[in-house]
């Protein structure tokens, strides 16, 4: 009698690096500089916030995308910050951690033999997120030693299946940023095309030396093809929670949703309620760069 045999959709991927270089990193007692979470203590007013949140009863589920009052401060911290107008109903999803909104993402746009263009070194989801979505990954080294994109080469790499362009600033692992230069050639590239982007900006105030990040959501051109992706983790050293949210003009999201939706469904309900009030306090990620300096 024949047994069920599983054919991998990704042969070629074993274990994270992340997993692996925690694991070595516990055995040997080190510093673990392999993954992204901090060794800050997180502060104790959000603890606070989330402990009272239980204590108050909101354990249940919240909205699928999310709890509106949390997606209301989000939708005023992005117009304060980059004078963005974010509708909170219909352009604001809260997901289980940032990789989930990328992969998300990816899945929501993604078909059999599209490409997408990816820079590396990368983030180490991105690749296998493609590849389990029939698409494929086209690969541009950044240039050493800043890290930079060659534009030329990206102009080069597009073709009648370029469906997507992948976008991490601040990089994961170079920590590199997007300048004014970058965006004005990515808009070269994109305009008149049918291409979207994923703009992967989980560390958007980990930004050093006065400079600006370059957010998708500055550009209404760029943001009506964009998936911008962030994390409330890498901003309040509480990546455990596994919480952050997806950004999209509303016929981009109402799709993302659809596949949210029988995927998680809905995030974890006390943290929420916590950050609803804790995304108030600026100075509690305005500050975030030059603390960490």
């Amino acid at each position: 009698m024949a047994s069920p045999t599983i054919h991998s959709k990704l042969p070629k991927v074993g274990t994270t690096i992340f997993t692996q270089m925690s694991m070595l990193a516990a055995e040997y007692k080190a510093i673990n500089l392999g993954q992204g979470f901090p060794d800050f203590m997180m502060n104790p007013d959000l603890i606070a916030l989330v402990n009272k949140s239980m204590q108050d009863g909101n354990n249940q589920y919240v909205h699928m995308n999310g709890l509106l009052s949390l997606r209301e401060r989000l939708a005023e911290k992005m117009a304060d910050l980059y004078d963005a107008n974010i509708h909170p109903d219909s352009e604001i999803t809260i997901t289980p951690g940032g990789t989930y909104a990328i992969y998300t993402a990816l899945t929501t746009v993604l078909r059999p033999g599209d490409e997408v263009i990816v820079f590396e070194p990368a983030y180490d989801s991105y690749i296998p997120n493609i590849i389990i979505n029939g698409a494929i990954p086209v690969l541009i080294p950044l240039s050493f030693p800043s890290y930079s994109i060659n534009w030329q080469l990206v102009k080069e790499s597009i073709t009648s299946k370029t469906k997507m362009i992948v976008l991490n600033s601040p990089n994961n692992p170079t920590g590199s940023v997007l300048s004014s230069y970058d965006i004005e050639h990515l808009r070269s590239v994109v305009k008149n095309t049918g291409i979207f982007i994923l703009s992967d900006e989980v560390y958007e105030h980990l930004i050093f030396d006065d400079l600006r990040h370059e957010s998708m959501l500055r550009y209404a051109d760029l943001l009506e093809r964009s998936f911008v992706c962030f994390s409330f983790g890498k901003t309040y050293h509480c990546t455990g929670w596994k919480l952050g949210y997806c950004v999209a003009p509303q016929p981009l999201m109402n799709e993302f949703r659809k596949v949210h939706q029988f995927n998680c469904f809905s995030s974890h309900s006390p943290v929420q309620f916590a950050l609803s009030e804790f995304v108030q306090q600026k100075e509690q990620y305005l500050q975030l760069g030059k603390t960490i300096q």
